[in-house]
């Protein structure tokens, strides 16, 4: 993996356009997808893809983020920032794949959920918070990996997880480094600075244990060499998911709250 980015580099990378995204992942990655649309409520959410497929002829859960890679496919997807219908979907499938006992795999890119006041009428809030207290309680593996951005609890929903990996040049934080900036120094064009203090690169999480691994990605970027990054990506999916096989269902949900439950203690208690 490559030291010498910045973090504001890593961040130029994880937004770039061409970037490989969850219809990308699925097509590379599983077969016999089949998506499902709707929350049962509302109605449908495109920000969010999800449905059943065959991952090395497993049945399994897959849900994703989805900003689009055109002006028309970002404009369709609210450019990747869900609506409570898209976590209420994901939520739907996520209770069907504990039904029928299917791992979980999701795959995080967003600036954060929507923040538009039709969505906070319609609960975005309760939405997220709702996503959070029902992964926390599954009986079935759950990976999420983060493949470009993840922000804010936009991220998180998707991100209660028994393993979250990250790519190489992808970034997990509370809030954009524009955002994080315009708050702290009321200076949008701070960021870059910002990207530096606020440890959102893969190498920092790993080390505050936040994540638990990275996938390397070839130099300059995924988009740069798609076919050997699926590879490498489908390396780390398979190991991780084999691991959390060998699982109990009650491990898996006692394992995933305590990691969320113990998070950031071990950092605490060396600045102490």
């Amino acid at each position: 993996m490559s030291e010498s980015l910045t973090a504001a580099a890593r961040v130029a990378i994880a937004r770039h356009p061409q970037r490989p995204n969850i219809t990308d992942y699925i097509d590379g990655l599983f077969t016999d997808f089949f998506e499902q649309k709707g929350d049962r409520l509302c109605g449908e959410d495109a920000a969010i893809l999800g449905g059943v497929a065959l991952y090395h002829g497993r049945p399994v859960t897959v849900i994703g983020t989805r900003k689009g890679k055109t002006l028309e496919e970002n404009l369709k997807c609210n450019f990747g920032m869900p609506n409570p219908e898209g976590y209420r979907k994901a939520l739907r499938l996520m209770r069907q794949a504990e039904k029928f006992r299917r791992p979980i795999l999701t795959f995080i890119d967003t600036s954060g959920a929507y923040p538009g006041l039709e969505a906070e009428a319609r609960g975005q809030g309760e939405a997220i918070a709702r996503n959070l207290y029902e992964m926390s309680r599954l009986t079935v593996p759950i990976i999420a990996l983060i493949t470009g951005e993840g922000n804010s609890g936009g991220a998180l929903a998707l991100g209660v997880a028994n393993r979250v990996l990250m790519l190489e040049n992808s970034v997990y934080a509370i809030l954009s480094p524009e955002g994080f900036a315009s708050i702290l120094w009321k200076d949008s064009q701070r960021h870059e600075e910002a990207c530096e203090l606020m440890k959102l690169t893969a190498t920092d999480l790993l080390a505050l244990g936040v994540i638990d691994d990275i996938i390397p990605e070839p130099e300059g970027g995924a988009h740069l060499s798609p076919a050997a990054h699926m590879r490498q990506v489908d390396r780390y999916l398979s190991r991780h998911l084999s691991e959390l096989a060998k699982e109990s269902g009650a491990s898996l949900a006692a394992g995933r709250y305590q990691k969320f439950r113990c998070m950031g203690t071990a950092s605490q208690k060396e600045e102490a």
